[in-house]
């Protein structure tokens, strides 16, 4: 719909603001109880649905649990079985390192393995960012014939990798394999194009293996996401906005600046976050704000602590409303339920807020009511269209 929503878009001042709790939808821990969602105190989010409308939101079809990326992807109106973005491309550029013609980018985590081989923690218990950097330094010596490698520390165990040369291929299969107790995966060409490429990403992991080996507890390492640039159009040539993206992790940073968002000064808080917001709110037309830790506490399983930080974000709403949205979103990319540990399929609560919305009846924020609510469950992609329509940035279609 991009080609023919453009065509429709009408210029003004009015200020859109999408809030993303990651991984905000839940479950309840006992049959019949509360969602995380339901069991915040969340007075400002529920004053919000009370006042606005309120639904749910399918991120990629019914039934498929979304990665992060293709997530955000589908919340910025982008079709995420269309526009595939892998999880490298996105954590390269969310770090700022400028992604070229000629390069394929994958996602790194730092890994625990035993004595067999077998990963025994898939985070390296989460090292510290620092650690991570150092660890980057070493695996910067790896050579490989006829290729440039450049390695790059993201955040905790997370770092990034990238191949330059001519002829590279990005259809290569993860070397994760997404659970404990099995060995990391060889590289696998998906098509017959990229084997050359396969075997040079194997043959740098059998060198980081050596490397990594006598270090604890990133002993070793998987790579996942492979990708290269994208090329997608741009949110300032289809809607006609000028757009920011405030968050702290470079792979939702990525992600915003691949679809032509400015990244700004997040700082390392949520409190960070709302100042920009705050310190930015009259040069630019739409902001993203990105709150992470509902996500990392949902795979954690920490039904309590992703409770907190839902509070903590709706304890910020009144400093958000001080500045008059014109249309306010508030919703998550994806379901992490504290009780599977893990990202889900099931729909994403969303809100939506401003003069021009019209109200149901439901009066607080939660998936049961959700449920009832006057937007349906609509697909992600239709989050961003139904935001400039409430903002009045379209005109009429046909006569």
């Amino acid at each position: 719909m991009h080609d023919e929503l453009k065509k429709l878009v009408v210029k003004n001042d009015t200020k859109i603001v999408l809030l993303v709790m990651d991984g905000l939808g839940g479950l309840p821990i006992e049959h019949g109880g509360p969602t995380e969602l339901e069991a915040a105190n969340t007075p400002n989010l529920d004053w919000l649905a009370s006042e606005g409308m309120v639904g749910l939101h399918v991120p990629i079809a019914p039934g498929i649990t979304p990665g992060s990326g293709p997530a955000h992807l589908a919340l910025f109106s982008y079709d995420p079985l269309k526009y595939e973005v892998g999880r490298g491309v996105l954590e390269a550029v969310g770090i700022g390192f400028p992604i070229g013609p000629d390069d394929v980018a994958a996602r790194g985590n730092f890994c625990t393995v035993d004595e067999n081989g077998l990963i025994v923690d898939r985070r390296a218990g989460r090292i510290p960012t620092e650690v991570c950097a150092r660890l980057t330094e070493k695996l910067s010596s790896i050579q490989l014939p006829g290729v440039e490698t450049f390695v790059m520390p993201v955040k905790e165990h997370r770092f990034a990798l990238v191949l330059r040369g001519k002829g590279l291929r990005p259809e290569i299969s993860d070397t994760d394999p997404q659970r404990v107790g099995a060995a990391p995966l060889p590289a696998k060409p998906l098509v017959p194009e990229a084997e050359e490429t396969a075997k040079l990403v194997n043959m740098w992991i059998e060198e980081a293996k050596k490397l990594l080996k006598d270090e604890h507890p990133a002993n070793m390492l998987t790579l996942r996401g492979f990708s290269a640039d994208p090329k997608l159009p741009q949110l300032q040539d289809i809607y006609g906005i000028k757009a920011a993206a405030i968050a702290t992790y470079p792979m939702y940073r990525g992600v915003a600046k691949l679809v032509g968002m400015e990244l700004l000064d997040a700082g390392k808080t949520w409190e960070d976050e709302v100042s920009a917001l705050e310190r930015s709110w009259n040069d630019y037309d739409f902001f993203f704000i990105h709150m992470k830790y509902t996500d990392s506490r949902g795979e954690d399983g920490n039904f309590a602590a992703k409770v907190r930080v839902i509070e903590e974000v709706d304890a910020s709403i009144p400093r958000i409303l001080k500045l008059e949205p014109d249309v306010l979103i508030v919703t998550g990319d994806h379901s992490t339920p504290a009780k599977l540990k893990s990202h889900s399929w099931h729909p994403v609560p969303v809100l939506f807020w401003g003069a021009t919305v019209r109200p149901d009846d439901v009066n607080t924020f939660g998936e049961r009511a959700c449920a009832h609510g006057g937007l349906g469950i609509v697909p992600a992609t239709t989050l961003l269209p139904w935001a400039m329509a409430h903002a009045q940035r379209f005109e009429k279609f046909g006569a």
